[in-house]
Protein backbone atom coordinates (compact mmCIF):
# COMPACT_ATOMS: atom_id res chain seq x y z
CA UNK A 1 0.00 0.00 0.00
CA UNK A 2 3.02 2.40 0.85
CA UNK A 3 4.14 1.65 -2.75
CA UNK A 4 0.36 2.43 -4.01
CA UNK A 5 0.58 5.56 -2.21
CA UNK A 6 3.71 7.05 -3.30
CA UNK A 7 2.35 5.89 -7.64
CA UNK A 8 -1.14 7.63 -6.60
CA UNK A 9 0.39 10.72 -5.84
CA UNK A 10 1.86 11.33 -9.50
CA UNK A 11 -1.59 10.82 -11.02
CA UNK A 12 -3.59 14.05 -11.18
CA UNK A 13 -6.33 14.49 -9.65
CA UNK A 14 -9.34 16.57 -10.30
CA UNK A 15 -9.84 19.40 -7.70
CA UNK A 16 -13.30 19.90 -5.95
CA UNK A 17 -15.13 23.02 -5.66
CA UNK A 18 -14.59 25.33 -2.83
CA UNK A 19 -18.02 25.31 -2.43
CA UNK A 20 -21.36 23.06 -3.40
CA UNK A 21 -22.17 24.07 -7.07
CA UNK A 22 -25.63 25.99 -7.89
CA UNK A 23 -27.99 23.61 -9.57
CA UNK A 24 -27.59 25.76 -13.24
CA UNK A 25 -23.77 25.46 -12.52
CA UNK A 26 -24.21 21.49 -12.61
CA UNK A 27 -26.29 21.67 -15.59
CA UNK A 28 -23.65 23.30 -17.44
CA UNK A 29 -20.70 21.24 -16.56
CA UNK A 30 -23.39 17.84 -17.50
CA UNK A 31 -24.14 19.64 -20.99
CA UNK A 32 -20.18 20.83 -21.77
CA UNK A 33 -19.16 17.10 -20.78
CA UNK A 34 -22.20 15.60 -22.58
CA UNK A 35 -20.87 17.53 -25.89
CA UNK A 36 -17.77 16.42 -25.24
CA UNK A 37 -18.12 12.80 -24.93
CA UNK A 38 -20.94 12.67 -28.24
CA UNK A 39 -17.93 14.60 -30.48
CA UNK A 40 -15.39 11.87 -29.18
CA UNK A 41 -18.39 9.78 -29.95
CA UNK A 42 -17.99 10.76 -33.53
CA UNK A 43 -15.11 11.20 -34.21
CA UNK A 44 -13.52 8.38 -36.02
CA UNK A 45 -10.06 7.27 -34.76
CA UNK A 46 -7.15 7.80 -37.41
CA UNK A 47 -5.99 4.72 -39.01
CA UNK A 48 -8.96 3.08 -38.66
CA UNK A 49 -11.96 1.83 -41.59
CA UNK A 50 -15.12 2.38 -40.02
CA UNK A 51 -16.65 0.94 -43.12
CA UNK A 52 -15.42 -2.57 -42.14
CA UNK A 53 -17.44 -2.61 -38.79
CA UNK A 54 -20.61 -3.69 -37.64
CA UNK A 55 -22.06 -1.90 -35.03
CA UNK A 56 -25.22 -3.87 -34.80
CA UNK A 57 -22.85 -7.04 -34.15
CA UNK A 58 -20.47 -5.24 -30.83
CA UNK A 59 -23.81 -3.48 -29.90
CA UNK A 60 -23.42 -5.03 -26.16
CA UNK A 61 -20.32 -4.50 -26.06
CA UNK A 62 -20.63 -0.65 -27.65
CA UNK A 63 -23.72 0.00 -24.69
CA UNK A 64 -22.03 -1.83 -21.83
CA UNK A 65 -18.63 0.49 -22.14
CA UNK A 66 -20.65 3.66 -23.77
CA UNK A 67 -18.80 3.20 -26.40
CA UNK A 68 -18.60 3.34 -30.46
CA UNK A 69 -16.16 0.52 -31.70
CA UNK A 70 -13.53 2.89 -34.70
CA UNK A 71 -14.04 6.27 -32.90
CA UNK A 72 -11.95 8.27 -30.28
CA UNK A 73 -14.26 6.64 -27.56
CA UNK A 74 -13.99 2.76 -28.73
CA UNK A 75 -12.75 2.24 -25.12
CA UNK A 76 -15.44 3.79 -23.55
CA UNK A 77 -16.01 3.54 -19.65
CA UNK A 78 -14.60 -0.47 -19.72
CA UNK A 79 -11.95 0.67 -17.85
CA UNK A 80 -13.74 2.35 -15.14
CA UNK A 81 -15.83 -0.10 -14.52
CA UNK A 82 -13.37 -3.11 -14.80
CA UNK A 83 -10.81 -1.67 -12.68
CA UNK A 84 -13.66 -0.82 -9.80
CA UNK A 85 -15.34 -4.62 -10.52
CA UNK A 86 -11.19 -6.28 -9.76
CA UNK A 87 -10.84 -3.98 -6.62
CA UNK A 88 -14.34 -4.83 -5.11
CA UNK A 89 -13.32 -8.71 -5.73
CA UNK A 90 -9.79 -7.77 -3.85
CA UNK A 91 -11.22 -5.86 -1.33
CA UNK A 92 -13.89 -8.77 -1.06
CA UNK A 93 -11.69 -11.03 -0.60
CA UNK A 94 -9.82 -9.13 2.28
CA UNK A 95 -6.65 -8.80 0.22
CA UNK A 96 -6.97 -4.91 0.34
CA UNK A 97 -8.32 -4.50 3.59
CA UNK A 98 -9.33 -0.62 3.85
CA UNK A 99 -11.97 0.67 6.10
CA UNK A 100 -13.96 3.11 3.80
CA UNK A 101 -15.82 4.66 6.07
CA UNK A 102 -12.48 6.72 7.20
CA UNK A 103 -12.24 9.68 4.08
CA UNK A 104 -8.59 9.31 3.84
CA UNK A 105 -8.80 5.54 3.31
CA UNK A 106 -11.59 5.86 0.54
CA UNK A 107 -9.65 8.86 -0.63
CA UNK A 108 -6.84 6.25 -1.77
CA UNK A 109 -9.00 3.64 -2.34
CA UNK A 110 -10.28 5.81 -5.51
CA UNK A 111 -6.66 7.24 -6.34
CA UNK A 112 -6.10 2.90 -6.89
CA UNK A 113 -8.98 2.75 -8.79
CA UNK A 114 -7.87 5.55 -11.26
CA UNK A 115 -4.47 4.20 -11.45
CA UNK A 116 -5.77 0.89 -12.51
CA UNK A 117 -8.40 2.46 -14.68
CA UNK A 118 -5.88 4.33 -16.35
CA UNK A 119 -3.42 0.53 -16.93
CA UNK A 120 -6.90 -1.07 -18.12
CA UNK A 121 -7.08 1.83 -20.34
CA UNK A 122 -3.41 1.16 -22.03
CA UNK A 123 -4.11 -2.93 -22.10
CA UNK A 124 -7.74 -2.85 -23.76
CA UNK A 125 -6.38 -0.12 -25.95
CA UNK A 126 -3.78 -2.78 -27.39
CA UNK A 127 -6.31 -5.61 -27.18
CA UNK A 128 -8.52 -3.37 -29.65
CA UNK A 129 -6.33 -2.54 -32.14
CA UNK A 130 -4.47 -6.27 -32.38
CA UNK A 131 -7.31 -8.88 -32.28
CA UNK A 132 -9.69 -6.86 -34.88
CA UNK A 133 -12.25 -5.27 -32.35
CA UNK A 134 -11.06 -1.86 -34.53
CA UNK A 135 -10.22 -2.90 -38.42
CA UNK A 136 -6.35 -1.22 -38.99
CA UNK A 137 -4.17 -2.52 -41.92
CA UNK A 138 -1.20 -3.81 -40.27
CA UNK A 139 1.54 -3.01 -43.61
CA UNK A 140 0.53 0.61 -43.06
CA UNK A 141 2.81 3.32 -41.40
CA UNK A 142 2.60 6.65 -40.16
CA UNK A 143 5.92 8.40 -41.88
CA UNK A 144 7.21 11.20 -39.56
CA UNK A 145 10.08 12.62 -40.86
CA UNK A 146 12.34 9.56 -41.42
CA UNK A 147 10.91 7.40 -39.08
CA UNK A 148 7.73 5.23 -39.75
CA UNK A 149 5.66 4.20 -36.83
CA UNK A 150 3.19 1.29 -37.40
CA UNK A 151 -0.27 2.38 -38.02
CA UNK A 152 -1.99 -0.12 -35.12
CA UNK A 153 0.88 1.78 -32.99
CA UNK A 154 -0.89 5.06 -33.85
CA UNK A 155 -4.65 3.95 -33.03
CA UNK A 156 -3.54 1.68 -30.05
CA UNK A 157 -1.96 5.61 -28.74
CA UNK A 158 -5.34 6.86 -29.82
CA UNK A 159 -7.76 5.23 -28.05
CA UNK A 160 -5.68 4.61 -24.95
CA UNK A 161 -5.13 8.61 -24.83
CA UNK A 162 -9.25 8.82 -24.87
CA UNK A 163 -9.93 6.35 -22.46
CA UNK A 164 -7.68 7.89 -20.38
CA UNK A 165 -9.24 11.20 -20.91
CA UNK A 166 -12.91 9.29 -20.11
CA UNK A 167 -11.41 8.29 -16.80
CA UNK A 168 -10.92 12.45 -16.31
CA UNK A 169 -14.54 13.45 -17.61
CA UNK A 170 -16.53 11.02 -14.88
CA UNK A 171 -14.25 12.31 -12.07
CA UNK A 172 -15.23 16.14 -13.46
CA UNK A 173 -18.62 15.08 -13.75
CA UNK A 174 -18.87 13.43 -10.18
CA UNK A 175 -17.31 16.37 -8.62
CA UNK A 176 -19.50 19.46 -10.73
CA UNK A 177 -21.80 17.75 -13.02
CA UNK A 178 -25.45 16.16 -11.17
CA UNK A 179 -24.26 12.66 -11.62
CA UNK A 180 -21.58 10.52 -12.53
CA UNK A 181 -19.84 10.43 -15.39
CA UNK A 182 -20.79 6.56 -16.43
CA UNK A 183 -24.44 7.12 -15.67
CA UNK A 184 -24.79 9.56 -18.24
CA UNK A 185 -22.22 8.32 -21.05
CA UNK A 186 -24.16 5.03 -20.72
CA UNK A 187 -27.85 7.06 -20.89
CA UNK A 188 -26.28 8.90 -24.12
CA UNK A 189 -25.36 5.93 -25.88
CA UNK A 190 -28.18 3.61 -25.52
CA UNK A 191 -30.75 6.79 -26.35
CA UNK A 192 -28.48 6.99 -29.51
CA UNK A 193 -29.05 3.30 -30.28
CA UNK A 194 -32.06 3.34 -29.99
CA UNK A 195 -32.85 6.10 -32.48
CA UNK A 196 -30.77 4.99 -34.72
CA UNK A 197 -31.81 1.29 -35.15
CA UNK A 198 -35.05 2.57 -35.05
CA UNK A 199 -34.29 5.10 -37.95
CA UNK A 200 -31.71 2.73 -40.05
CA UNK A 201 -33.13 -0.67 -39.74
CA UNK A 202 -36.80 -1.20 -38.14
CA UNK A 203 -38.50 1.61 -40.30
CA UNK A 204 -36.93 -0.25 -43.28
CA UNK A 205 -37.39 -3.08 -42.70
CA UNK A 206 -41.43 -2.42 -42.17
CA UNK A 207 -41.22 0.01 -45.40
CA UNK A 208 -39.72 -3.19 -47.21
CA UNK A 209 -42.77 -5.78 -45.99
CA UNK A 210 -45.22 -3.67 -47.07
CA UNK A 211 -43.45 -2.72 -50.53
CA UNK A 212 -43.02 -6.52 -50.96
CA UNK A 213 -46.77 -7.28 -50.86
CA UNK A 214 -48.24 -10.75 -50.13
CA UNK A 215 -50.65 -11.98 -47.98
CA UNK A 216 -47.92 -11.74 -45.11
CA UNK A 217 -47.03 -8.23 -46.15
CA UNK A 218 -48.53 -6.77 -43.29
CA UNK A 219 -47.27 -8.93 -40.52
CA UNK A 220 -44.13 -8.97 -41.59
CA UNK A 221 -44.40 -5.29 -41.06
CA UNK A 222 -45.75 -5.73 -37.62
CA UNK A 223 -42.75 -8.06 -36.88
CA UNK A 224 -40.29 -5.82 -37.87
CA UNK A 225 -41.36 -3.46 -34.83
CA UNK A 226 -40.69 -6.51 -32.40
CA UNK A 227 -36.95 -4.96 -31.13
CA UNK A 228 -38.53 -1.71 -30.34
CA UNK A 229 -41.71 -3.14 -28.65
CA UNK A 230 -39.67 -5.07 -26.59
CA UNK A 231 -37.84 -2.06 -25.58
CA UNK A 232 -41.16 -0.57 -24.61
CA UNK A 233 -42.18 -3.24 -21.90
CA UNK A 234 -38.46 -3.09 -20.50
CA UNK A 235 -39.12 0.07 -20.51
CA UNK A 236 -42.64 0.04 -18.63
CA UNK A 237 -41.49 -2.77 -16.13
CA UNK A 238 -38.60 -1.22 -15.01
CA UNK A 239 -40.35 2.21 -14.33
CA UNK A 240 -42.83 0.17 -12.03
CA UNK A 241 -40.59 -1.15 -10.80
CA UNK A 242 -38.67 1.68 -9.42
CA UNK A 243 -41.85 2.98 -8.40
CA UNK A 244 -42.27 -0.22 -5.86
CA UNK A 245 -41.43 0.04 -2.17
CA UNK A 246 -41.22 -0.39 1.58
CA UNK A 247 -41.63 2.15 3.57
CA UNK A 248 -40.51 2.63 6.98
CA UNK A 249 -42.09 4.51 9.64
CA UNK A 250 -39.62 7.20 11.78
CA UNK A 251 -39.95 9.23 14.72
CA UNK A 252 -37.61 12.06 15.85
CA UNK A 253 -36.70 11.30 19.15
CA UNK A 254 -35.69 14.76 20.32
CA UNK A 255 -38.95 16.33 18.77
CA UNK A 256 -42.76 14.50 19.71
CA UNK A 257 -45.01 14.64 17.01
CA UNK A 258 -41.99 14.65 14.12
CA UNK A 259 -41.77 12.03 11.92
CA UNK A 260 -41.15 10.55 8.54
CA UNK A 261 -40.77 7.69 6.29
CA UNK A 262 -37.68 5.67 5.21
CA UNK A 263 -38.68 4.26 1.67
CA UNK A 264 -36.64 1.21 0.52
CA UNK A 265 -37.10 0.75 -2.97
CA UNK A 266 -37.71 -2.62 -4.32
CA UNK A 267 -34.66 -1.77 -6.81
CA UNK A 268 -32.44 -0.97 -3.79
CA UNK A 269 -29.30 -0.88 -6.02
CA UNK A 270 -30.84 0.17 -8.75
CA UNK A 271 -29.28 -1.39 -12.01
CA UNK A 272 -25.48 -1.28 -10.24
CA UNK A 273 -25.53 -5.12 -10.54
CA UNK A 274 -26.80 -5.59 -14.19
CA UNK A 275 -24.00 -3.04 -15.22
CA UNK A 276 -21.07 -4.95 -13.21
CA UNK A 277 -22.18 -8.54 -14.22
CA UNK A 278 -22.21 -8.14 -17.77
CA UNK A 279 -19.10 -5.84 -17.99
CA UNK A 280 -17.23 -8.64 -16.06
CA UNK A 281 -18.51 -11.37 -18.77
CA UNK A 282 -18.51 -9.17 -21.82
CA UNK A 283 -14.57 -7.65 -20.49
CA UNK A 284 -13.58 -11.28 -20.42
CA UNK A 285 -14.66 -12.14 -23.73
CA UNK A 286 -12.79 -10.00 -24.88
CA UNK A 287 -9.45 -9.87 -22.18
CA UNK A 288 -9.42 -13.76 -23.56
CA UNK A 289 -9.47 -13.08 -27.66
CA UNK A 290 -5.59 -13.66 -27.76
CA UNK A 291 -7.02 -17.40 -26.98
CA UNK A 292 -8.41 -17.42 -30.85
CA UNK A 293 -3.80 -17.19 -31.49
CA UNK A 294 -3.05 -20.54 -29.14
CA UNK A 295 -3.16 -24.25 -31.55
CA UNK A 296 -0.55 -25.65 -30.11
CA UNK A 297 1.72 -25.86 -27.01
CA UNK A 298 0.85 -26.65 -23.21
CA UNK A 299 -1.66 -24.33 -23.09
CA UNK A 300 -3.93 -24.96 -26.02
CA UNK A 301 -6.28 -27.30 -24.57
CA UNK A 302 -6.96 -25.55 -21.09
CA UNK A 303 -7.60 -22.28 -23.74
CA UNK A 304 -9.91 -24.03 -26.32
CA UNK A 305 -11.86 -25.20 -23.16
CA UNK A 306 -12.48 -21.36 -21.48
CA UNK A 307 -13.06 -20.17 -25.73
CA UNK A 308 -12.77 -20.54 -29.05
CA UNK A 309 -12.38 -18.02 -31.40
CA UNK A 310 -13.59 -17.63 -35.26
CA UNK A 311 -11.34 -14.82 -37.31
CA UNK A 312 -13.80 -13.75 -40.40
CA UNK A 313 -12.52 -11.68 -43.18
CA UNK A 314 -14.69 -9.82 -45.86
CA UNK A 315 -14.26 -6.85 -48.38
CA UNK A 316 -14.74 -3.96 -48.00
CA UNK A 317 -14.41 -0.78 -50.51
CA UNK A 318 -11.78 -3.06 -52.06
CA UNK A 319 -9.62 -3.99 -48.20
CA UNK A 320 -10.10 -6.88 -46.43
CA UNK A 321 -11.23 -6.16 -42.88
CA UNK A 322 -10.87 -9.29 -40.51
CA UNK A 323 -12.93 -9.60 -36.96
CA UNK A 324 -12.23 -11.95 -34.51
CA UNK A 325 -15.91 -13.37 -32.67
CA UNK A 326 -16.33 -16.04 -29.54
CA UNK A 327 -18.28 -19.30 -30.62
CA UNK A 328 -17.60 -21.93 -28.12
CA UNK A 329 -16.40 -22.22 -24.82
CA UNK A 330 -16.96 -22.08 -21.65
CA UNK A 331 -16.72 -17.80 -22.06
CA UNK A 332 -19.20 -18.34 -25.08
CA UNK A 333 -21.64 -20.06 -22.78
CA UNK A 334 -21.68 -17.28 -20.20
CA UNK A 335 -21.78 -14.36 -22.60
CA UNK A 336 -24.66 -12.66 -24.06
CA UNK A 337 -23.72 -13.62 -27.67
CA UNK A 338 -26.76 -14.17 -29.72
CA UNK A 339 -27.53 -13.72 -33.30
CA UNK A 340 -29.54 -11.04 -33.78
CA UNK A 341 -33.08 -11.35 -34.13
CA UNK A 342 -33.44 -8.04 -36.12
CA UNK A 343 -35.62 -8.35 -39.74
CA UNK A 344 -33.80 -9.49 -42.90
CA UNK A 345 -31.41 -8.03 -44.14
CA UNK A 346 -29.64 -6.62 -40.83
CA UNK A 347 -30.22 -9.85 -39.00
CA UNK A 348 -31.49 -13.37 -39.06
CA UNK A 349 -34.90 -12.81 -38.78
CA UNK A 350 -37.30 -13.96 -35.49
CA UNK A 351 -38.23 -17.08 -37.61
CA UNK A 352 -34.76 -17.92 -38.33
CA UNK A 353 -33.24 -16.86 -34.83
CA UNK A 354 -35.80 -18.72 -32.43
CA UNK A 355 -34.87 -21.98 -34.71
CA UNK A 356 -31.16 -20.91 -33.95
CA UNK A 357 -31.87 -20.82 -30.45
CA UNK A 358 -33.94 -24.42 -30.43
CA UNK A 359 -31.43 -26.31 -32.54
CA UNK A 360 -28.47 -24.58 -32.76
CA UNK A 361 -25.11 -25.97 -30.92
CA UNK A 362 -21.53 -24.52 -30.04
CA UNK A 363 -18.78 -26.23 -29.38
CA UNK A 364 -17.67 -27.11 -25.96
CA UNK A 365 -13.95 -28.55 -25.45
CA UNK A 366 -13.08 -31.03 -22.19
CA UNK A 367 -8.89 -30.99 -22.03
CA UNK A 368 -9.42 -34.48 -20.60
CA UNK A 369 -12.28 -35.78 -22.72
CA UNK A 370 -12.23 -34.20 -26.39
CA UNK A 371 -15.20 -32.00 -27.56
CA UNK A 372 -18.81 -32.43 -27.02
CA UNK A 373 -21.88 -30.32 -28.70
CA UNK A 374 -24.08 -27.75 -26.37
CA UNK A 375 -27.52 -27.24 -27.59
CA UNK A 376 -27.66 -23.56 -27.92
CA UNK A 377 -31.01 -23.72 -25.66
CA UNK A 378 -28.21 -25.05 -22.92
CA UNK A 379 -26.36 -21.92 -23.74
CA UNK A 380 -29.54 -19.67 -22.64
CA UNK A 381 -29.93 -21.56 -19.87
CA UNK A 382 -26.13 -21.28 -18.81
CA UNK A 383 -26.02 -17.49 -19.73
CA UNK A 384 -29.10 -16.46 -17.36
CA UNK A 385 -28.50 -18.49 -14.46
CA UNK A 386 -24.68 -17.04 -14.56
CA UNK A 387 -25.98 -13.29 -14.68
CA UNK A 388 -28.43 -13.95 -12.30
CA UNK A 389 -26.07 -15.03 -9.62
CA UNK A 390 -23.75 -12.64 -10.34
CA UNK A 391 -26.28 -10.14 -9.86
CA UNK A 392 -26.86 -11.11 -6.44
CA UNK A 393 -23.42 -11.31 -5.61
CA UNK A 394 -22.23 -7.65 -6.76
CA UNK A 395 -25.81 -6.12 -5.63
CA UNK A 396 -25.02 -7.84 -2.08
CA UNK A 397 -21.83 -6.97 -2.11
CA UNK A 398 -22.62 -3.00 -3.58
CA UNK A 399 -24.69 -2.03 -0.21
CA UNK A 400 -21.78 -3.34 1.93
CA UNK A 401 -19.24 -1.25 -0.30
CA UNK A 402 -21.34 1.48 -0.35
CA UNK A 403 -22.79 2.48 3.12
CA UNK A 404 -26.44 0.88 2.27
CA UNK A 405 -25.81 -2.63 4.44
CA UNK A 406 -28.24 -2.33 7.50
CA UNK A 407 -25.84 -2.00 9.94
CA UNK A 408 -24.86 1.67 7.83
CA UNK A 409 -28.27 2.72 7.54
CA UNK A 410 -28.91 2.17 11.23
CA UNK A 411 -25.71 3.72 12.18
CA UNK A 412 -26.95 6.87 9.85
CA UNK A 413 -30.70 6.94 11.54
CA UNK A 414 -28.96 6.98 14.78
CA UNK A 415 -26.37 9.60 14.23
CA UNK A 416 -29.55 11.92 12.93
CA UNK A 417 -31.29 11.15 15.98
CA UNK A 418 -33.95 8.90 14.01
CA UNK A 419 -35.59 5.89 15.34
CA UNK A 420 -38.61 3.31 14.57
CA UNK A 421 -41.42 3.94 16.53
CA UNK A 422 -41.93 1.40 19.34
CA UNK A 423 -38.25 0.15 19.43
CA UNK A 424 -35.63 1.16 21.45
CA UNK A 425 -33.63 4.16 20.42
CA UNK A 426 -30.33 1.70 20.03
CA UNK A 427 -28.41 1.56 16.46
CA UNK A 428 -28.59 -2.87 16.99
CA UNK A 429 -32.43 -2.66 17.15
CA UNK A 430 -32.80 -0.70 14.08
CA UNK A 431 -30.58 -3.14 12.38
CA UNK A 432 -32.19 -6.05 13.13
CA UNK A 433 -35.08 -4.34 12.03
CA UNK A 434 -33.84 -3.38 8.38
CA UNK A 435 -32.11 -6.72 8.35
CA UNK A 436 -35.31 -7.85 7.56
CA UNK A 437 -35.80 -6.17 4.45
CA UNK A 438 -32.63 -4.80 2.65
CA UNK A 439 -31.25 -7.76 2.42
CA UNK A 440 -34.28 -10.02 0.84
CA UNK A 441 -34.95 -6.66 -1.34
CA UNK A 442 -31.74 -6.41 -2.41
CA UNK A 443 -31.85 -9.93 -3.67
CA UNK A 444 -35.12 -9.58 -5.28
CA UNK A 445 -34.17 -6.33 -7.02
CA UNK A 446 -30.95 -8.26 -8.11
CA UNK A 447 -32.88 -11.28 -9.40
CA UNK A 448 -35.58 -8.64 -11.21
CA UNK A 449 -33.00 -6.36 -13.30
CA UNK A 450 -31.13 -9.52 -14.52
CA UNK A 451 -34.57 -11.37 -15.74
CA UNK A 452 -35.03 -8.20 -17.37
CA UNK A 453 -31.93 -7.90 -18.97
CA UNK A 454 -32.21 -11.30 -20.14
CA UNK A 455 -35.61 -10.67 -21.53
CA UNK A 456 -34.37 -8.13 -23.85
CA UNK A 457 -31.22 -9.66 -24.74
CA UNK A 458 -33.18 -12.98 -25.95
CA UNK A 459 -35.82 -10.69 -28.19
CA UNK A 460 -33.49 -8.66 -29.11
CA UNK A 461 -34.46 -5.26 -27.88
CA UNK A 462 -33.19 -2.40 -29.69
CA UNK A 463 -30.58 -0.45 -27.62
CA UNK A 464 -30.28 -3.98 -26.28
CA UNK A 465 -32.61 -4.35 -23.51
CA UNK A 466 -30.49 -4.11 -20.78
CA UNK A 467 -29.68 -1.39 -21.90
CA UNK A 468 -32.78 0.48 -21.90
CA UNK A 469 -33.30 -1.01 -18.33
CA UNK A 470 -29.74 0.85 -17.26
CA UNK A 471 -30.98 4.19 -19.10
CA UNK A 472 -34.67 4.16 -17.08
CA UNK A 473 -32.96 3.39 -14.30
CA UNK A 474 -30.16 6.34 -14.92
CA UNK A 475 -32.94 8.69 -15.64
CA UNK A 476 -34.69 7.68 -12.27
CA UNK A 477 -32.38 8.50 -10.76
CA UNK A 478 -30.97 11.58 -12.16
CA UNK A 479 -34.62 12.87 -12.15
CA UNK A 480 -34.28 12.46 -8.15
CA UNK A 481 -31.12 14.27 -8.28
CA UNK A 482 -32.61 17.38 -10.45
CA UNK A 483 -35.99 17.52 -7.90
CA UNK A 484 -33.86 17.51 -4.52
CA UNK A 485 -30.87 19.89 -6.16
CA UNK A 486 -33.83 21.97 -7.85
CA UNK A 487 -35.67 21.65 -4.32
CA UNK A 488 -32.30 23.07 -2.76
CA UNK A 489 -31.11 26.16 -5.24
CA UNK A 490 -34.51 27.69 -3.91
CA UNK A 491 -33.69 27.20 -0.24
CA UNK A 492 -30.22 28.98 -0.50
CA UNK A 493 -29.80 28.95 3.90
CA UNK A 494 -31.08 25.10 3.56
CA UNK A 495 -28.56 24.05 1.33
CA UNK A 496 -25.94 25.83 2.71
CA UNK A 497 -26.48 23.93 6.28
CA UNK A 498 -27.26 20.41 4.69
CA UNK A 499 -23.81 20.86 2.73
CA UNK A 500 -21.79 21.73 5.66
Amino acid sequence: MSILDSITRAVPHVKKPDRPGSFEDKLKWTALIMVIYFVMFSTPAFGVNTSGISQTQLQILNIIFAARVGTLITVGIGPIVLASIVLQLLQGAGIINMDLSNPENKGKYQSIQKLAAILIAVVESVIFTLYGYVPVNPTQFLLIGSTQIPIAAVVAFQLAISAIFVVFLDEIMVKYGITSGINLFIAGGVSYSVIASTADIIIPSAANAITAGGAAALSNAVLAFGPLLSAIIVMLVSIYAYDMKVELPLAFSQFRGVGGRLPIPFLYVSVLPVILATSLVVSLTVWFTFLASIHSGPLANFAHFLGTYTTTSSQVNGRTVSSTNINGGLLYLISPTFPAPYPEPYGVGYAVYFNLLLTGTSTLYFPWGGSVLVPEWIHVIIYSLTLIILCIIFGRFWIEMTGQSPKNVAGQLQDIGWQIPGFRRDPRIIENVLDKYIPTITVLGSIAVACLAIFATLTGAVGSGMGILLTVGIMYMIYQQLERDNLLAGYGKLNEFLSS
